[in-house]
C-alpha cells in the first residue's frame, strides 16, 4: 500500500484542499481529507462589532452563498429581539435566496461535468445559468455579493419594481425550459451515466451517522430541508416539494440538485406573482436591540443547514460568534465512502457533495510539548 496525495492545488479543485489516498492496486483502501488553507478568522473579526456591521462581514463568508449568510445573520437578532419584518421584505429575501440556490446548483453542475470530462456540456450549463445571474443583478444591483437583507427588512435598491416582474418571469421560464433539455441530454448520455451511477454510494444510515446535510443528505433519502421543517416561516406561503432520492450515489447527488432548481423556479414564480398584492413596506427602521446570551438560528443554504449563533452584550456588541456551514459534515461523509473506489473516482466523489472549503475552514491550534 502506498500514499497518493492530491492538492492543495489541482485542476479539479475550485478551492484548495489536500486529499491523502492510501492505494493498493489503484483501489482506495483509506483516505484522509485535510483542510485549513483558507482560514480567515471571520468569527473573531465579528467579535465586539455592532450587529448591523457584522452583516457586511457575514456576506464574505462565502461568495456563492453570500445572501443566505446575511439573511441568517439578521434573522437571529430579529427573532431574539422580536423585530418586525415586513412580509414584502421576507418574500424578496426568499426570491433572492432561490435565485442564489439555482446559480449555486448550476455552478456545481458545470464543475462536475468538467471533472467528468465533458467541457462542452459544462460551458452549456454556464450559458443556461447566465440569465439567473442577470436577474440577481436586476433585483439587487450585483451578481454575487447582493447585500440585500438588513435588520428589519431589505435595502431600498432590492425592492423589486413592478415593471421588472414580467422580465423576471420571462427569464425564469426560459431557464426552466433550457434546464429540462440539459437534464434530458445528461440522462441520455451513457458515458456520463457510467461515470456517476453506483459510484460514491452513501447509504442513509451513514448519512445520518455523519450528519449529512442538504442535497447530499436528500440524495440518500434523508429529509433535511430547513424550509420544510419550519425553520424559515416565509416558505410556508409556497407550494414546493422536498426532493429525495434513494440511490445515494453521485448520480443522485447530481439530480437532487437539478430537480431542486425546478422547485426553486416554482417558489420564485409564486413569490413574484404574489408580490404586487403585498403591502409596499419593505423596511422597519424602528427596531430596538436588547442584551441577550448567545442564541442560534438555522436556515437552508444551497449545500444544506447553516447555523448562526451569537449574543449581544450590554453595549449591544456581538459576542461569542459561531457559524456552522454544511460542508464540514458532508465532507466527512465523502471521506468515509472513498475506500473501495478506484483512485480516478476520488475527486469526482469529493466534488459530488459540492464542497465549499473557504466557508468551512477553521483555525487549528497546535500545542507543542
Amino acid at each position: 500500500m502506498y500514499e497518493f496525495a492530491i492538492g492543495p492545488v489541482h485542476p479539479t479543485m475550485l478551492e484548495p484542499h489536500r486529499l491523502r489516498l492510501f492505494i493498493e492496486d489503484e483501489t482506495i483502501k483509506d483516505a484522509e481529507l485535510v483542510i485549513g488553507t483558507n482560514f480567515r478568522g471571520i468569527e473573531l473579526i465579528m467579535e465586539g462589532l455592532p450587529p448591523e456591521k457584522i452583516n457586511i462581514i457575514a456576506e464574505k463568508v462565502c461568495g456563492i452563498c453570500s445572501h443566505i449568510h446575511v439573511w441568517t445573520c439578521v434573522k437571529l437578532v430579529e427573532e431574539v429581539c422580536n423585530i418586525y419584518v415586513p412580509e414584502r421584505a421576507e418574500y424578496i429575501r426568499a426570491i433572492v435566496e432561490e435565485y442564489e440556490r439555482i446559480h449555486s446548483h448550476m455552478l456545481f453542475l458545470g464543475h462536475i461535468l468538467e471533472v467528468i470530462g465533458f467541457e462542452t456540456l459544462a460551458y452549456r450549463t454556464f450559458m443556461i445559468r447566465e440569465p439567473i445571474m442577470q436577474s440577481l443583478e436586476m433585483i439587487t444591483g450585483n451578481r454575487v455579493q447582493n447585500s440585500c437583507p438588513l435588520i428589519g427588512g431589505i435595502r431600498p435598491r432590492c425592492n423589486i419594481k413592478e415593471r421588472d416582474i414580467p422580465k423576471l418571469l420571462e427569464r425564469i421560464e426560459k431557464f426552466k425550459d433550457d434546464l429540462k433539455k440539459l437534464k434530458e441530454r445528461i440522462l441520455n448520455d451513457p458515458m456520463i451515466m457510467v461515470r456517476v451511477k453506483e459510484v460514491g454510494y452513501l447509504d442513509k444510515e451513514t448519512a445520518m451517522k455523519y450528519h449529512a446535510l442538504g442535497p447530499t443528505a436528500r440524495a440518500s433519502g434523508l429529509k433535511s430541508d430547513m424550509r420544510k421543517l419550519g425553520y424559515v416561516p416565509v416558505y410556508n406561503n409556497f407550494d414546493f416539494d422536498e426532493i429525495l432520492y434513494d440511490e445515494g450515489d453521485v448520480y443522485a447527488r447530481i439530480f437532487t440538485r437539478i430537480d431542486e432548481c425546478f422547485e426553486s423556479v416554482k417558489i420564485i414564480e409564486q413569490a413574484l406573482n404574489h408580490l404586487n398584492e403585498l403591502d409596499k413596506e419593505f423596511y422597519n427602521p424602528n427596531y430596538e436591540l436588547k442584551k441577550f446570551k448567545p442564541k442560534h438560528t438555522f436556515n437552508e443554504a444551497q449545500r444544506g443547514q447553516v447555523m448562526y449563533s451569537y449574543g449581544l452584550d450590554e453595549h449591544f456588541r456581538v459576542r461569542q460568534v459561531k457559524i456552522r456551514t454544511p460542508t464540514a459534515t458532508n465532507l466527512a461523509c465523502m471521506e468515509k465512502i472513498l475506500p473501495g473506489h478506484h483512485v480516478s473516482e476520488a475527486e469526482l466523489i469529493i466534488v459530488s457533495c459540492d464542497p465549499c472549503f473557504t466557508c468551512t475552514d477553521r483555525m487549528i491550534k497546535i500545542i507543542k510539548e
